[in-house]
């Protein structure tokens, strides 16, 4: 019997690979064929096609994924929010009612808000720094609560052991996306999540170049969450799975190097004169620090800050930067900066912006792999024209 994979590295490079190796080969190989021949299958689900996310690549991608969270199964997507919604419309029928944080990504916001009534949902959204206030929010045809590890943009944290204790008090289906942490910064199944949930988009595949969706949890909850996203049809195609088990082959190297980064970049902000405010859980002054500091193994590559003189500001810091590309998206080896208000969040009104504490002035950063002092050194002299040029 083969000896357990432990350690997180070892399993990103070992686990789920095919044994033995596919005629040898160290890489696992692209399987670009729509179809495969019928082997005495039983069931639909089991038929080997691209759409029913069991080809080989899926396969060796589901066992990997699976073993770095200690989830029962997994599951890849066309996309995180494939991964979402086929997620929420297994979790939920008709008539079911959900609690969710009132701090979500612009594409959960904008389904859950949109998109719900449709399917016959409703939703209430929680303060998941304040669990005393949910019980007020339960009702009979509750089903499930949806949070996320951090927020975007202002990395808040939310006390995911109070939603573990509150959904198992009451019968609810706990959902998490973990996208900002990563496997390697937390895996929330070990906390009593039921269903992990990620954009592979970002530090799982770490490279800009694929969009992709992951599951994880109990093997029951992923087999229906499969079936379902059968029929809508949120499949990841071969190439791009490939691109996904590559990227995963380096993910603890880039996310430590990367929590690294950008905890040395959030303290030189705050240290700054023209900084206003940092948001990152990695320094002592965020509130949500301790609560971070139990939960996860290092805060992440983003990070989000105002500088002060609001928009304008920010405005002649994007176009002074040299080293970031301006760009929406984050988790990869290049620098990213963006405006929220304009970009990531432009799909929430002014107010709903306002209440959520986004100000159009907030910049987030998405550190990558490049010299941290080589991005100080740059972000040190885009505040300081901002501040020239606001004279």
């Amino acid at each position: 019997m083969k000896q357990p994979l432990k350690s997180l590295e070892t399993k990103l490079i070992h686990a789920g690979e095919p044994e033995p190796r596919i005629l040898g080969a160290v890489a696992m190989p692209i399987f670009q064929s729509a179809m495969f021949q019928y082997q005495g299958e039983t069931s639909y689900h089991d038929l080997k096609y691209i759409r029913l996310n069991n080809t080989p690549n899926h396969l060796a991608l589901h066992r990997k994924l699976a073993a770095l969270e200690n989830a029962e199964a997994a599951l890849v997507t066309g996309s995180g929010m494939a991964a979402i919604s086929t997620s929420l419309l297994t979790v939920l029928k008709s008539g079911d009612h959900l609690l969710i944080q009132n701090s979500l990504y612009g594409g959960t916001h904008d389904f859950v808000t949109h998109d719900f009534a449709a399917f016959g949902l409703s939703y209430d959204f929680i303060e998941a720094e304040r669990p005393e206030t949910w019980q007020a929010l339960l009702k009979p045809n509750t089903k499930a609560i949806y949070v996320e590890a951090m927020t975007n943009p202002l990395l808040q944290v939310a006390d995911l052991e109070a939603v573990v204790k509150f959904a198992r008090a009451h019968g609810l289906v706990s959902l998490i996306d973990s996208t900002f942490a990563s496997p390697v910064n937390f895996r929330p199944l070990e906390w009593g999540f039921d269903l992990s949930l990620h954009s592979g988009t970002k530090y799982l595949n770490g490279h800009s170049d694929i969009v992709c969706g992951v599951v994880m949890g109990a093997a029951a909850w992923v087999e229906k969450i499969t079936h379902r996203l059968n029929h809508l049809g949120g499949t990841l195609d071969p190439h791009a799975a490939y691109l996904l088990h590559r990227g995963l082959k380096t993910l603890a190297l880039r996310v430590r190097y990367q929590n690294e980064s950008a905890l040395a970049i959030a303290r030189f902000l705050a240290r700054h004169p023209v900084v206003a405010q940092v948001n990152y859980a990695g320094l002592e002054s965020h509130p949500g620090h301790q609560r971070a500091r139990r939960l996860f193994s290092g805060f992440g590559g983003v990070l989000s800050f105002e500088p002060r003189g609001g928009v304008e500001a920010a405005d002649v810091f994007l176009q002074s930067v040299r080293l970031p590309l301006i760009a929406i998206s984050l988790g990869g080896v290049d620098t990213l900066a963006t405006r929220p208000a304009i970009t990531t969040h432009a799909g929430l009104s002014a107010e709903d912006r306002r209440r959520a504490g986004i100000a159009d002035g907030l910049i987030r950063l998405s550190i990558g792999i490049e010299a941290t002092d080589d991005l100080i050194e740059d972000f040190d002299q885009a505040l300081n024209e901002s501040t020239a040029r606001g004279r």
